[in-house]
Parts: structure tokens; sequence; C-alpha cells
């Protein structure tokens, strides 16, 4: 009879039990990135507890607090049966987001956010990288906890309220709602950061109030992340994205119009590339080619997933950490476009990814911006769809062989490929390397080397200009405290270069748009975003990078990260009293108004 008179407590601490373990397993599952003691895990649970659990659990709560007031009041009224569709929900909702946060954390590195449910609308990529024993193991372990949830809930509370008095009743129910009143206000994501350590807090930060505090972002575009007047963000962005480069201090190409080669290395960061301080045995036919081409050693990718890096590259805009440009196509018709203005000044323009386009709405965003032909897995034999994503690179470097062979030396063309092996599931045909994610990277490597030197036989080498760089990078041994996880490298190579060089300038993977065309004498001046770093007027280097919780600025006085969901900085070398965060969150204001109607 007691426990029936004071269900709601025991159903607390049934919810208190649910989110122990999914922090333990949390910590459990993810350990090998962090390598924390047991003891910072007690003190991550602990603070957990203090700062968001309990809160989270008396919200969920208010629901059989007010349903147990309805009783007080009407003795026959069938409590558990009407809590259970409520109990039901509950439980789904949490195994789903506590599973997800525990599971996407070796991904991405940052808690479960709103801006999951994008991909979750393209699952091609998720099950492309993922086995089914994979998929299958976190199915169960969701319905397992949900079913711990719901079931105990259930179970838990009365069929109908026990006689007791109203005072009695009153008093469970006031507490709650009091409760809700007073600790709700003060609740926040950043309340459970207590460490210099990114993934103690955030182990201690609860996956559902993380989730559901993520839907800001429904906002509009020009109030997610409003923080300076408009004058003053105007100002900033006049200093920062200067209108007029068109101007060259350095000339690094010897042909007018060269056939140009965009190769995008799916995930290749500066991590596996030993000239940037990489690890030494990943790409040795980069190290090969550096020395041949022009390498900027200050290159920087804007975004963290291959749909804001393609963008970026393509559009020359930087990326928004929870808006993806090439999945929304109602923001295409605002951007800048690299084939498109390529096309008008007389190039033919083609796209090879040697799988499906579907995934992220690929292919609409190609289309969209003027692609004449894109060249995707049904261009390939059957027997030459070699994985789930599609074909090999190597294969896919013969394809691309055969595409250049064909350049007509009348027109020039603009032929871009995003490699796909390595990623997810790491299963390639190569082995050099015995950890599977470096050895599929270093494939990806060897592919390039064998490409560069079948194109240097064709006749078209030396009018082209081919032009290397990563989507984004790879968090391989990094979180986002490291800012070299955007270091990449960028590497132009080909007979329409003048010759080898070492660029030292600083770089996003936005400004190569406009590098690229003013280097080839077009103008630029659609591409509000991205910079001629070229030019006279870029005489304020800087790199500005994002991922759906916070951004970074690099300029000449060191690093700042900055976490834009707790609004707290994550990192700052060489700390500067917050100018450049405030630089940082100026853009991102910025960038998310250009994207109001």
């Amino acid at each position: 009879m007691n426990r029936q008179k004071h269900f709601l407590l025991y159903i607390f601490m049934l919810i208190l039990l649910v989110f122990t373990i999914g922090r333990a397993c949390f910590i459990g599952y993810n350990h090998t990135l962090a390598h924390i003691s047991v003891w910072d895990a007690l003190i991550a649970c602990r603070v957990g507890l203090l700062s968001h659990d309990l809160t989270v659990a008396m919200t969920m709560l208010l629901v059989p607090a007010l349903a147990q007031l309805v009783a007080l009041h009407h003795p026959r009224f069938p409590l558990r049966l009407v809590l259970t569709p409520y109990y039901v929900i509950l439980g789904i909702v949490v195994g789903i987001v506590v599973v997800a946060d525990t599971v996407m954390y070796e991904f991405w590195q940052f808690k479960l956010h709103a801006v999951v449910l994008s991909y979750a609308a393209s699952p091609e990529g998720a099950t492309s990288s993922v086995s089914p024993s994979f998929i299958l193991a976190r199915v169960s372990a969701t319905l397992g906890l949900c079913t711990l949830l719901s079931a105990g809930c259930i179970c838990l509370t009365p069929k109908r309220l026990p006689t007791l008095t109203h005072a009695s009743g009153l008093k469970s129910v006031l507490l709650v709602l009091a409760f809700n009143a007073l600790a709700i206000p003060f609740t926040h994501v950043g309340s459970a950061y207590y460490s210099s350590r990114l993934f103690l807090n955030h182990a201690a930060t609860n996956p559902v109030l993380a989730f559901f505090s993520s839907f800001a972002w429904n906002k509009p575009y020009g109030q997610r992340y409003h923080r300076f007047p408009a004058e003053t963000c105007d100002s900033m962005m006049a200093a920062f994205y200067p209108s007029q480069t068109d101007d060259i201090t350095d000339t690094l190409l010897r042909v007018h119009r060269p056939h140009i080669l965009l190769v995008s290395m799916e995930s290749f960061g500066g991590k596996f590339v030993r000239e940037l301080g990489g690890l030494p045995e990943v790409a040795p036919q980069l190290g090969r080619l550096i020395p041949e081409g022009i390498f900027w050693e200050q290159y920087y990718s804007n975004s963290f997933r291959t749909d804001r890096g393609t963008a970026s590259t393509l559009t020359g805009h930087v990326a928004h950490p929870d808006v993806s440009l090439q999945r929304d196509t109602t923001l295409h018709p605002l951007l800048a476009s690299l084939p498109r203005t390529l096309e008008k000044e007389g190039y033919r323009t083609s796209y090879l990814y040697a799988g499906p386009m579907t995934n992220m709405g690929k292919r609409k965003f190609l289309e969209d911006l003027s692609f004449d032909r894109l060249v995707d897995y049904h261009d390939f034999a059957p027997e030459e769809i070699t994985t789930a994503w599609g074909a090999d690179d190597d294969i896919a470097c013969r394809k691309l062989c055969e595409l250049v062979s064909q350049m007509d030396s009348l027109q020039p063309s603009f032929l871009a490929w995003q490699t796909i092996s390595s990623h997810e599931p790491w299963v390639v045909p190569y082995h050099r390397l015995t950890d599977e994610k470096l050895n599929a990277f270093a494939y990806t490597d060897h592919c390039i080397g064998l490409l560069v030197d079948s194109l240097r036989q064709l006749p078209q080498w030396d009018d082209l200009l081919v032009i290397i760089i990563p989507d984004h990078g790879f968090l391989y041994q990094q979180n986002y405290q490291d800012p070299e996880f955007f270091h990449s490298p960028m590497l132009w190579l080909g007979g329409a270069i003048k010759g080898p060089r070492r660029m030292n300038t600083l770089i996003n993977q936005s400004d190569l748009a406009a590098t690229l065309l003013a280097q080839l004498g077009i103008d630029h001046a659609g591409f509000r975003w991205s910079r001629n770093v070229l030019s006279r007027n870029y005489t304020y280097p800087f790199v500005y990078c994002n991922f759906p919780a916070g951004i970074l600025w690099k300029d000449a006085t060191g690093v700042s990260i900055y976490d834009i969901v707790a609004n707290r900085p994550i990192l700052e070398q060489q700390p500067d009293s917050g100018a450049r965060i405030r630089k940082a969150q100026a853009v991102l204001q910025a960038s998310y108004e250009e994207l109001e109607p």
C-alpha cells in the first residue's frame, strides 16, 4: 500500500536509474575517446545527477502528478490505464535518445543534437557505414531501455489511487509542481559543464535535455544566434570579407584557361598527413606529390560533414552548425555556384561520384549548381560496385582518367570527383596498415598517387590543374578541443601551375572559389563569403570553422573555440579577452541572417 501511495517517488527513482545506466553506458562505450579514470566517471555521474537528471526526471513526473491530482477527486479514476500511453511514449523517447547519444558520440563527439534529424531523413549513409549486426545490437539496446522504463512505470502505477487523505496526495503533487517551477528556469545544458575536458562535460550532460534544448534551431534563421546590433555586425563583416578582391598579388598558373580537376577526399584531414604534423605512415603518396605542387600549409575545412564541406567548396559559402545548404533546396537559389560561374566562361562541368547520389539530396544540389553532367554508380558495371557506398576508389580512378582523356583542347573542362573509400565501414581492397581506419585512408592516398601518375601520361596534363582537398576532417584520436581537426591538406598539381610552392597564408575551404576564379581572371563578386586570399585586400587573414555544438576562430593572435550550446569557451590558445570569440559570433550571426527570405 505504501508503494501505491507514493508511486511518484518510485517512478522518479526509476527514471534516475535509467539515466544513471545510460550515463554509465555512455562513458563505458566511449571511454577510449578520453581514457578517463573511474574517479572521473563517478564525478561526472554525480554532476550529471545533481545538475540535470533531477530536474529532467521531475519534468517527466508532471503528467503523472496531474493525473494523480485528478484521481484524488475521482476515486474510480483508472490511473494506470490513463497513464500507460504516456509511459510508452516516454520510454520510447528516452530509450532512443539515450542510445543514439551514446552510439553517435563515437562518430561526431558532440551531444545528440536536433541536426541529426536531417541525417535521419537520409538513412542511406548510416546503413552504408555500419554492418547489420551493429544496427541490430543498438536496436536491441534501445528496446531494452524502452521496456525497462515503460514497463517499470506501468507496474509502479496503481490501477486506481488507494484511499489516502487529500493532504497526503496534494503534498506529492505540489512538490513536483514546485520543483519544476523553481528548477527549470535555472537548468540548461551548460549547467553540467564543470571540467576543462569536453568529454567529461558531455558525460555529465543529460542527453534528453541536450537534444530537446537544441530545437532552438526552429527559430527563424536571423534569430538563432543573434547577438550584435545589425550595424555592428555589418561593419565587422565588411572588414572580414572585403568585397573588392579581384587584384592578384601572386600568379600561380601558367595557363589562362586550364582544365580543372577537383578531387575531394572523403574525411582526409591533416591528422593523416605527415607534412601537417599528422601521422607519418598514412599518406606517403601525398608526401611524394607535395614537393611537386603548390601546397597550402594553412588550409582549414569549414565544417565536419560531407554535405557541409561540399557546399562550402562549390558555393564559396561558410558552413552552418545546424543547416545543410546541400539538403535544404529552398536555399539553393541564394547560393553562388562555382560550376555555373565556370560554365558562363565556356567550361564544361561534370561531377563524378561512384555511388548513388541520394544521400542528403546530393543529386538535386549538384543539378541546382548547374553541373552539365553527373556520373554516378549507374555509369559503372555491376561487378565494379564493390561496397555499400559504390565503387572503390581505384575503380573510380580509372573512370576519372577516362573522363579526363576525353577533355577537348578547344574547350576547357571542370571535373569534380568525390572519393568514397576512406569512410565507415573501412573495408577496402588494400592491406598495408593493421589499423582498419588508417588503412582505409592509406588506400585512398594510394589511389591518389596512381591517379596523378596516370594523368601525367595523358596529353591533357600540360593544361590540367588538379586541386586535391578533403571535404572535412575525421576525429581520429582527436576531439573538438583540438583545432587541428579542421586543419587539412590542399595541394594544386598539374602542368597548368607555374611551379612548386609552399603557401603559408590562412585560407578557408570557402575561400577556394574566389581564390581560384581570381587566378583565372574571372569575376567572383557574387561569392560574398569567399575571399581571394592572394588579393591586396586580404589584410586580415583568419579562418572560421564550425560544428553543431561550436565555432572556431584562428588568426595571427591564436585560436578560440566556443561552445554555442553551453555558451562558454572550449579552448583559448593565447587568450585575448574574448575578441576572437566575438568575431566568430558575428560571422555566425551574419551567415544565418543571410538565409532569411
